[in-house]
Order: structure tokens, then C-alpha cells, then sequence
């Protein structure tokens, strides 16, 4: 079996005993629903890292997207440590381990940055912060995922921020990309109203700017960042498992990280539902990989 190197050719930890600032880990596998299969979902780590490496000896160069090289002129100060090793099907398991990886990681201190999976890594991943909130949420998505439940499972990928709006530790959400017809009801949306997330369209962005978004925050909140690929349009974002025009464009999705960094603090960040079966010429990766390295860039350079 060949083992690709990590994100950029990050290293698994640093020389000297320094600590990281950031630590990106992958779980294939989340709570997948009984009869299906997201054994597809568990490659999209491995063809980012993958898409990454003909930038892996450009991290000093000039980034026009962050104003500077990667590292901000500084070491190397974030690194990759692999893939936990879930199993399809496990789900309590599964869930344990991405939990137990984000208290550490957020133990060190150093800001976690989770590859998926679908959606349904995302929910472990932010019961992770239990011990560090209050916490913030921005979705970039599609749709919503506030399904209460599905065949049973409360914790698959339709339902990860109604699960989040339980959590003592979340101190409110932005949800930022949604457009067309998904799987919530009026029932989803009534809940998420009531609990008071808010509700961007891709459309609103489109029309206002990413600030559309970013007001709902408040100045100095820690926010953990949860991007589902097909938030973005699928022009440049083919590789997801459900296309819908509209979406948002790269430079919006920069736009938000970048403005959480300035408004806020990126306290974590997990990417999810690359669907690598559906990609066109490594399209999606390439665009997932660019994302992945403006949240390394953003922060390295937030207090």
C-alpha cells in the first residue's frame, strides 16, 4: 500500500520540540446510515493531500490569495498526523475517536483541521470543543442538516447542526451557501429559526458580498469553520455526491475564512463531503486543497 505524504508534504510533527498551531487529521468515517456505503467519501482525504503536492515546494513563495507565503516568513508551524482509523459501520466508535483526537489536538493548544468524510464527522468533531467554549459555528453548505433523524441514526449527515444546536458549549451558528431543494422540510427550517441560526442564502452572497454572512458573528468569537464541498458551485466543485448551481464561488469561500480571521478567530475547521468519484481531472481536490491551504494561512496569522 502506498502512503501518500502529508498535506503540502507537512511534516507529522515539528523539529526541535516546537508546537504546531494547527494539526490536520482525516476520518473517513463517521455515523453512516444502515444499508448505505460512504466508503467513497473516506478517499477525498487522501486525493487532496494528493492534489496538494505540486505546491508542496511553494510554501515560501508569495500567495496573492493570503499577501505573503504560506508561513507568513515564519517556520513551518502546522502538521499533518494522518488518518484515524475508523471503520465503516462504527459509528459509536468512530464517533469516539474523532472526539477523543479533537479534545488532544485542542489540548496541545493547537487548532484542529479535520479532512472527511461526510457530514456526519462534523457533529464528534464539534463535541470536541465541549471543553472550550463558547464556540461559534460557520457552515458553508448547501443545505442545512438539521434532520432530526434519519433511519434511525440521529447522527448521520443530515442532522449535524441540529445536533449542535444541543450543544452547551455552541453559542450560536451562521449557515452560509444554501440554495435549490434539499432535505429539509419546513419542520428543519422552523427548528433552526427557532433555535436562531442564521440564515444566509448562496443568493444573499451573491448579491451583498460574504458580509452578508459575517455580521452575524460576533467581534473577537472563537468560531469553528465546517465546509461542505458542494457549498461551492459546482463549476469548480464537480466532485460532490449532490450538484446544485448557484453555488458559492472560490473567492467567496476564501472571503469568509479570511474574514473570520479578521473578525474572529478560526478556533477549528473540518472539510467534508469531497466525493472524489465524481470529480472531473482532480477539479474539486485542486479546489479543496486551495481552500485548505487559506485556513492554514489564516491562522498562522490571527492572534
Amino acid at each position: 500500500m502506498t502512503i501518500l505524504p502529508g498535506f503540502l508534504s507537512l511534516p507529522d510533527r515539528l523539529a526541535d520540540g516546537r508546537k504546531p498551531r494547527a494539526v490536520i487529521y482525516a476520518a473517513g468515517h463517521g455515523s453512516t446510515y444502515p444499508g448505505q456505503d460512504s466508503s467513497s467519501h473516506a478517499l477525498a482525504a487522501d486525493a487532496i493531500r494528493a492534489a496538494s503536492q505540486e505546491d508542496a515546494g511553494l510554501v515560501e513563495h508569495w500567495d496573492f490569495d493570503l499577501g505573503g507565503p504560506l508561513f507568513d516568513g515564519q517556520p513551518v508551524s502546522c502538521i499533518d498526523v494522518g488518518d484515524l482509523p475508523t471503520t465503516l459501520h462504527d459509528n459509536a466508535v468512530n464517533r469516539a475517536l474523532i472526539e477523543a483526537k479533537t479534545r488532544a489536538v485542542l489540548a496541545m493548544p493547537a487548532v484542529p483541521i479535520l479532512l472527511g468524510g461526510d457530514c456526519s464527522v462534523t457533529f464528534p468533531f464539534l463535541a470536541g470543543f465541549a471543553d472550550h467554549g463558547p464556540v461559534w459555528i460557520l457552515q458553508i453548505d448547501a443545505h442545512i442538516d438539521w434532520r432530526d433523524e434519519v433511519h434511525g441514526e440521529r447522527c448521520g449527515y443530515s442532522s449535524p447542526m441540529r445536533r449542535a444546536s444541543e450543544m452547551p458549549h455552541v453559542a450560536g451558528m451562521v449557515q452560509v451557501g444554501m440554495r435549490s431543494v434539499g432535505s429539509a422540510g419546513f419542520v428543519e427550517i422552523e427548528a433552526a429559526r427557532h433555535y436562531g441560526s442564521h440564515l444566509v442564502t448562496a443568493r444573499e452572497v451573491h448579491a451583498q458580498g460574504v458580509d452578508a454572512a459575517l455580521r452575524h458573528i460576533p467581534q473577537g468569537a472563537p468560531v469553528v469553520v465546517t465546509l461542505d464541498c458542494d457549498a461551492l458551485d459546482p463549476s469548480i466543485m464537480p466532485g460532490v455526491a449532490a450538484r446544485t448551481p448557484g453555488g458559492l464561488t472560490y473567492t467567496q469561500v476564501i472571503d469568509l475564512i479570511a474574514g473570520i480571521g479578521k473578525r474572529g478567530r478560526i478556533a477549528g475547521f473540518d472539510l467534508v463531503e469531497l466525493y472524489p468519484h465524481s470529480d472531473i481531472d482532480g477539479l474539486s481536490a485542486l479546489t479543496a486543497s486551495r481552500v485548505l491551504v487559506n485556513v492554514i494561512g489564516t491562522i498562522v496569522r490571527q492572534t
